[in-house]
């Protein structure tokens, strides 16, 4: 994962769900973290079907939102399974991933308010964060928004010609109900909202583009 500098000038940006067709810009923010950085464990980049597949797939159920700067993708967040037992529906894993050029602009924060806004109101009461080791930036980012680290497991991956370590951070969403209703899949939830777009576009406030 990976949020953090430089700052886009246009006025122009907004926060949306993302669609299929995103795909290929997805992948042009994704792709430099898997061959250049240990930050993903994903060391090739998935193609733009794989990522197409990736988008549909999560949006069945959780959200995917994008971040927009005069009409370009230049970050994106998403949510999705723990684990895939029953036991675990409540909780969800959070990917976060702005380009370069766009970083220090508050879009993984802008982004991460949107996904939080709208996972709660799905019913989801942890959200999950996992870090490769060293990446102090994301480390910071994630304790800013009120992660706390549960555990770090030392040298679990090798990436990038190296032993990593990986840590977990979780930000709980709400109160834990003796007997949870069921999640609201992220579809459903926009059906039911009065404004899905202002839900979606919550975390507008936080951009900084100028």
């Amino acid at each position: 994962m990976a949020a953090g500098r430089n700052q886009p000038t246009s006025m122009q940006r907004r926060l949306r769900v993302a669609t299929p067709s995103d795909a290929a810009s997805i992948r042009t923010i994704y792709a430099p973290y898997c061959e250049s950085t240990p930050i993903s464990f994903e060391e090739t980049p998935p193609t733009e079907a794989e990522l197409t597949e990736r988008i549909e797939r999560t949006l069945e159920r959780y959200p995917w939102l994008v971040c927009e700067v005069d009409g370009e993708v230049v970050g994106y967040a998403s949510a999705g399974p723990l684990r895939g037992y029953d036991a675990y529906e409540w909780v969800v894993e959070l990917s976060v991933y702005v380009a370069e050029r766009a970083q220090g602009a508050g879009v993984g924060r802008a982004l991460y308010a949107s996904l939080f806004a709208i996972l709660e109101r799905q019913g989801v009461r942890d959200a999950y964060a996992v870090t490769a080791v060293p990446n102090p930036g994301t480390e910071a980012f994630h304790e800013s928004l009120g992660f706390e680290l549960l555990a770090t497991f030392p040298e679990i991956g090798y990436s990038n010609g190296d032993w990593r370590d990986v840590r977990w951070w979780r930000k709980p969403l709400g109160e834990k109900a003796p007997d949870p209703d069921p999640l609201t899949p992220f579809p459903a939830l926009l059906e039911a909202v009065e404004d899905a777009d202002a839900l979606v576009r919550v975390g507008e406030e936080h951009l900084e583009v100028e």
